[in-house]
């Protein structure tokens, strides 16, 4: 029955958009026939269907969306036809030119007197496909639904619209049962077109200020949350730590995970089989949870469509079990476009870690050429080594950010030169790599490409440093400068003594956060995509600890960052097709693509062994480029490998919309249904399969940073006072119900010794699992 059913409401429902061929109609009421539908019978077997079809596609909630499924846009040049929707909507001047071509067709089929009276109402039902809501107007928010013929019309507008012109039904739609039913039936006719929301009908659409205001803006909720959405773009990563692109116009992702193993993705979303680069047997992960050790940074050389060279940053431990950062330059294979060769390495820097934890990670090429490499604090707690720490010790790369020439070499043999301006080269007390100091632990840096017209904040380095226990920062890295730590944690003193005898001209960061906001930051990029125009020029970032996403916009006259939160997940705003309503939480790197769209990583169980992470795209869901603007052809490629299509494992919002509301209530997960997360994940079981002697691996990572970690990933607990509302695992389990007893029932004087038992295997059981 429902597969009739659906056969009969595509036929009645079916867009054609041909024109047809008509002779000239006369298309005003006539003298004597009255438009009423009193007294007439109702005939058409499809209306019950078609009403029920409205009341179905319903759930799905009116927002700006075209009947290509995706968000309105701003049209780059004027619409001469449609022009109310010149400056946002679904229609280009192609789309234009074509509506405005059907409507010329009509009119040469209707007499000057039709045209005089009902020129204006065909137009505006012919335009509203380049509304911003065409697809609630014909319902087409749902790609599985039949597409109307004809858009929602207000009861009133229809009304008059067919009591003046409803010859002109026929010659707006050739479906022949709306025209058999409808055009002597107003009643029916008005009724069919009718929205299940009054709201979104036109023209009342037009006039409702609630949906007309801010239309093309980002959307905000009522706490000033940016709306936006998400695609999964890979799942069943091994903490992947980053995404890098290699700039050749091939448009591949590489993704990294933690333990040394590099895969690329394709342009269509599948990924090869075999891994780009695996180097997980000289890696020094584990799998403790948190651990800041492994594969952490890769950059390809801005030639490297010429040259072949990319560069990596990993931990290991060398043959004297003494734990080392190593960067090294690495080629892509002569034989295989999407493998590296693993016997080109060649390093060019190691350096002594002092603790397992604060490697630092980042490395980018900045618009000078040279090569920018982020090095940590070298760990502990407190940057203890030294009288002033490693941070402020110009003396030693720990703590730093240093800019290395990679296509040279030094006079003293090293292999690589140091640029000639680099900022210390003068001083004899410092290193001559060193570009800036007085950093913690930055994870993960990012180089402004600039706004895409005018280029203003091209070359900009934005950085997130993780704080010791009150603040995390965002940081704009300038030549030379000391960002403060140890002496300073975001706008404040962490050590006082040295923070007094410090001089003014720290660099202060262009925002900080406490830990009520969050923990641990993961820098990110600003946007200066195509797909979404609304966000050019916002810096997006988030916490790894409780998985919040924010945004920076910087105001131009005061030169102050202004932040606010992301929400992600609105059924509203997000019902696109593709678009889902969830991450996991441990939010871990960001990432930006060729065309310079926005990803984030992140894992449910920041276990470097856990394949639980994801890469995620953001989408902006309230504007979108106009058609055409963004594509762009990759460059192919040979693949010699195989290629795995990729297979979405998160369920879209249109697929929880229309799970049946009988369904099984989901189970507990660790993903995250908006940026500012309240759940915690669960406490996942260790990991068996990958053992590390003590002996041969420091410990893991010691101090308030582990356990922080592991407090984030145990189950949420009740503070003093607060009620709790659901059984924990001590709570006694309810008492069997008693048997009844019978003649074929033991004596009563054995019942005690059985319970006593009974008990006491109960409280064995119970004592075990605390």
């Amino acid at each position: 029955l429902n597969e009739l059913y659906c056969e009969e409401v595509q036929n009645s429902y079916t867009s054609d958009l041909k024109t047809p061929t008509l002779k000239e109609v006369n298309i005003w009421p006539q003298a004597g026939r009255s438009s009423s539908s009193s007294g007439v019978s109702f005939s058409c077997p499809d209306v019950c269907l078609c009403l029920f079809l409205l009341c179905l596609i319903g759930s799905v909630l009116g927002h700006p969306q075209c009947l290509d499924y995706g968000p309105p846009f701003q049209p780059p040049f004027h619409l001469e036809f449609c022009s109310a929707y010149e400056n946002f909507g679904c229609c280009d001047q192609e789309r234009d030119n074509s509506i405005a071509a059907k409507y010329w067709d009509i009119m040469d089929n209707v007499d000057p007197r039709g045209r005089k009276l009902c020129g204006t109402y065909i137009k505006d039902i012919l335009c509203q496909e380049c509304s911003p809501y065409a697809a609630h107007l014909y319902d087409a928010e749902d790609p599985r639904a039949p597409l109307r013929s004809l858009p929602g019309l207000c009861f009133d507008y229809c009304s008059e619209f067919h009591f003046n012109c409803r010859s002109a039904i026929r010659l707006l739609t050739r479906d022949k049962h709306i025209q058999e039913c409808c055009e002597t039936n107003r009643t029916r006719f008005c009724e069919l077109l009718r929205l299940q929301d009054e709201d979104y009908c036109f023209p009342s659409v037009l006039r409702n200020t609630a949906l007309s205001h801010n239309l093309g803006s980002v959307v905000e909720d009522q706490r000033g949350c940016i709306q936006l959405c998400l695609s999964e773009v890979a799942n069943g990563l091994r903490n992947p730590v980053l995404v890098v692109h290699p700039s050749d116009r091939s448009h591949r992702l590489f993704v990294a995970e933690q333990v040394g193993v590099v895969w690329v993705y394709l342009p269509d979303g599948s990924r090869l089989e075999e891994p780009f680069l695996d180097i997980k047997s000289v890696v020094l992960a584990t799998p403790w949870l948190g651990d800041e050790r492994g594969f952490l940074g890769m950059a390809f050389h801005p030639r490297y469509k010429y040259n072949g060279k990319f560069y990596i940053y990993y931990s290991y431990m060398d043959k004297n079990r003494v734990e080392k950062i190593r960067i090294s330059e690495l080629k892509v294979s002569a034989s295989d476009a999407n493998k590296a060769d693993p016997h080109s390495e060649r390093n060019l820097l190691e350096l002594e870690e002092p603790a397992a934890n604060h490697n630092g990670g980042q490395l980018l090429f900045g618009v000078d050429g040279y090569m920018y490499l982020f090095i940590g604090d070298g760990g502990k707690a407190g940057d203890p080594f030294g009288k002033f720490g490693n941070a402020q010790n110009k003396s030693t790369l720990l703590g730093k950010v240093l800019r290395i020439d990679v296509d040279g070499k030094s006079p003293d043999g090293k292999p690589y030169r140091i640029p000639p301006d680099n900022p210390f080269v003068s001083d004899p007390k410092a290193r001559p790599e060193v570009y800036a100091y007085g950093v913690r632990n930055m994870w993960r840096c990012a180089v402004d490409r600039g706004d895409p017209v005018t280029k203003k904040g091209r070359g900009r380095i934005f950085c997130g440093d993780v704080g010791q226990n009150r603040f995390e920062e965002i940081d704009l890295i300038v030549k030379g400068g000391n960002y403060g730590w140890r002496a300073k944690e975001g706008f404040e003193c962490y050590d006082t003594k040295l923070c007094h005898n410090s001089s003014l001209g720290d660099v202060l960061p262009i925002f900080a956060y406490g830990r009520s906001v969050g923990k641990s930051v993961t820098g990110g990029y600003v946007y200066r995509g195509c797909e979404s125009p609304n966000l050019n020029g916002l810096y997006i970032f988030g916490d790894f600890m409780n998985g919040r996403l924010m945004a920076l916009q910087e105001d131009e006259k005061t030169n102050k960052w202004k932040k606010q939160d992301i929400c992600i997940g609105s059924t509203t705003a997000c019902a696109f097709p593709g678009m889902i309503s969830s991450y996991s939480k441990f939010i871990i790197s960001f990432a930006e693509d060729e065309a310079g769209e926005l990803y984030f990583m992140s894992t449910s169980y920041p276990n470097a062994y856990a394949p639980r992470g994801s890469l995620y795209k953001l989408i902006d869901p309230a504007r979108r480029a106009p058609p055409g603007k963004c594509k762009y052809k990759p460059v192919p490629v040979e693949t010699k490998s195989k290629q795995i299509p990729f297979v979405p494992r998160a369920k879209t919002v249109l697929e929880l919309l229309n799970e049946s509301s009988t369904a099984k209530p989901p189970k507990k997960s660790s993903t995250l249904p908006a940026a500012i997360p309240t759940v915690s994940s669960k406490k996942a079981k260790k990991p068996s399969s990958t053992k590390i002697k003590a002996s041969t691996v420091q410990p893991a990572p010691s101090g308030k940073e582990r356990k922080r970690i592991k407090a984030e990933a145990k189950p949420h607990k009740p503070r003093q006072g607060e009620k709790v509302t659901h059984n924990s695992r001590a709570t006694p389990a309810p008492p069997l119900p008693r048997r009844k007893s019978s003649h074929l029932a033991r004596p009563k004087k054995v019942l005690p010794k059985n319970a006593a038992l009974a008990k006491g295997k109960l409280e064995k059981r119970r004592k075990k699992q605390l």
